[in-house]
C-alpha cells in the first residue's frame, strides 16, 4: 500500500503531462498504478481539472 500512498516527482510529472493531454482519470490511474480517488485528489491539489471519460 505504501506505493499507492506516496507521489514521486516523476509520478507527478507524468500525471500533469497526461492530464494536459486530456487523458481520462481512469486511464491515468491504471498507468500510474494509483487509485482513481488518489489521482483525482492530486489533480485537485495541483489545481488541474481532470478530463472526463
Amino acid at each position: 500500500m505504501d506505493q499507492q500512498q506516496g507521489w514521486t516527482v516523476e509520478a507527478i510529472q507524468r500525471l500533469t503531462e497526461m492530464a494536459r493531454e486530456r487523458i481520462p482519470v481512469a486511464t491515468i490511474s491504471l498507468a500510474l498504478k494509483k487509485p482513481i480517488e488518489a489521482v483525482r485528489a492530486k489533480l485537485a491539489e495541483l489545481g488541474i481539472t481532470p478530463a472526463e471519460a
